[in-house]
């Protein structure tokens, strides 16, 4: 009789856990302002594609909410001399495709980033990833590079057997990347992370399902995700305050409030690193080859006003690259609206009559974009700059901005490395295909002493040294007005009051839903 109720408490046990893991397993209906453009996580550098990759891949190690770095797919890690960076992978992590996770991985991986086109430039001072063993590796640098770590982040480790190989559908090999068409990494992955893509029709809905064999167990209990992109910020609030889904990113600043005060809702914001800019085409325009033109717009904008009004205070006005906190925040630079100034400098460089130029930007990538870009139409009018405006969607702009194909182009930059001298390597210096630096320089700015400084800084271990550096490029760019600085881009989340919404994101605006719990 005892062994009787024994075992019929270690069945009742048994069922009880199961009872309470299928309880506790959510779905979490989600909605973002677009979806990623693709499975493969090197054919695009942007934000979108690094929310996904957290989602369905694991980097080496991972950034926390208080800018330190923790341990992800790699344990532990050691310098073992000024260009090697030793890493010791977990054991017994698995892919999607039940592949195990090894050092061959990385250096796969590695080497593939070098290859991509939007990823290159960050890892040129990367010569090689070396197996030491099965789940040991070296990062190696041609140059002793304080960065590496930061850098590590970056690295998601693809499944290099997952990838290889030809693939039948188009006779190209599977690990190639495609950044506009077919490829097999475009539309299948194997990752590490806690979800596996089960279903995606481009932007309409892509689903995440909960991966069974996830190394780390001491995550949330969302077992599915259900992404909608929805570009329209107020459809995307409506959709939040019906109940048609449970969390939204991000919130228009007009629906701050509304979202704040409704019951059952939590809003999360932020103050944000991100820089929006506008970049002059000195190639297209020989008027913008012309500091003092290019001083007089700068002049010319408001982007205190248009922070106060358009982003209703949701916005910090920039003068600079650098957010406060970062090494090369220059706190002497600062927003320089004067409309005096900036027709007196029109008629300095000989353009008092002024002339027409053209100019596109993106209607759903930031916030108030489209109106951010209107507003700047009326301002230049104002020094009697006649700028035709052409704004599209997400999806369309980066082909078009790729291609340069207007004299004035809007992009936003956040910081890969949490660095100021990422902001300078990818849209200040000099644009060079074969390095990847200056790659969304498409205003064309070139100045040798931003690149020779840049590169110092780089290689500067000694952190006053390089702060002076990072602040002495932000005064040639401000001098220079090598760029149209607006604002840096506040962060803000909203979700269902059931969630631990605030312990899973931070100022690299990825959230890491794996660890998110609904109760």
């Amino acid at each position: 009789m005892k062994r009787m109720i024994v075992r019929l408490s270690l069945v009742l046990a048994v069922t009880l856990v199961a009872w309470g893991t299928s309880v506790n397993a959510a779905t979490l209906k989600l909605a973002m302002d677009a979806d990623p453009v693709s499975l493969d996580p090197h054919v695009q550098l942007s934000a979108g594609m690094l929310q996904y990759a957290h989602m369905v891949f694991d980097p080496l190690v991972r950034w926390s909410k208080d800018g330190g770095l923790e341990p992800r797919l790699a344990e532990k890690w050691e310098q073992i001399n000024p260009t090697t960076t030793r890493f010791y992978l977990r054991k017994g992590v698995k892919f999607h495709s039940g592949n195990e996770l090894s050092a061959d991985d990385v250096v796969f991986t590695l080497a593939r980033l070098k290859k991509s086109e939007d990823y290159k430039g960050l890892f040129e001072y990367f010569t090689e990833a070396k197996a030491v063993d099965s789940h040991t590796v070296d990062l190696i640098t041609r140059e002793p590079y304080g960065l590496v770590l930061a850098m590590a982040t970056y690295i998601f480790p693809l499944d290099h057997k997952f990838y290889s190989g030809k693939d039948e559908q188009n006779g190209k090999m599977k690990d190639v990347i495609i950044k506009t068409d077919y490829s097999f990494a475009n539309f299948n992955e194997s990752g590490t992370g806690p979800f596996k893509v089960t279903g995606r029709e481009q932007g309409v809905k892509t689903t995440f399902v909960r991966f069974g064999d996830y190394w780390d167990p001491n995550t949330g209990n969302v077992s599915e995700i259900i992404l909608t992109p929805i570009s329209e910020p107020p459809t995307r609030v409506a959709a939040l305050l019906s109940g048609d889904v449970d969390f939204i990113m991000p919130v228009p600043p007009t629906d701050l409030e509304r979202v704040k005060k409704t019951d059952g809702l939590q809003l999360v914001t932020m103050s944000g690193s991100r820089i929006i800019t506008f970049q002059l085409n000195q190639k297209r325009r020989p008027e913008f080859a012309n500091a003092k033109v290019r001083q007089a717009m700068a002049y010319a904008y408001n982007n205190v006003g248009v922070a106060k009004k358009i982003m209703k205070g949701f916005a910090t006005p920039a003068a600079q690259n650098s957010p406060r906190g970062y090494q090369g925040h220059n706190a002497a630079l600062q927003p320089r609206y004067d409309l005096a100034r900036a027709k007196e400098l029109m008629k300095e460089a000989g353009y008092e009559k002024g002339f027409s130029c053209t100019m596109i930007a993106p209607n759903n990538r930031y916030v108030n974009d489209a109106k951010i870009a209107q507003a700047f139409v009326t301002m230049m009018s104002k020094i009697k700059i006649k700028v035709t405006l052409k704004t599209m969607p997400k999806a369309q702009y980066w082909d078009q901005y790729d291609a340069q194909v207007a004299d004035i182009q809007m992009i936003g930059w956040h910081s890969d490395t949490e660095d100021s001298a990422n902001f300078f390597e990818y849209l200040n210096m000099c644009p060079d295909k074969e390095t990847g630096r200056g790659q969304y320089n498409s205003g064309n700015y070139c100045n040798p002493e931003v690149d020779r400084l840049t590169l110092a800084a780089n290689g500067e271990t000694d952190n006053a040294k390089r702060s002076v550096m990072l602040r002495s490029i932000e005064q040639i760019l401000f001098d220079d007005a090598a760029f149209i600085p607006l604002h840096w881009q506040n962060l803000s989340w909203a979700s269902k009051k059931n969630m631990n919404t605030e312990e899973i994101i931070n100022v690299m605006n990825f959230p890491y839903f794996g660890d998110l719990n609904i109760q």
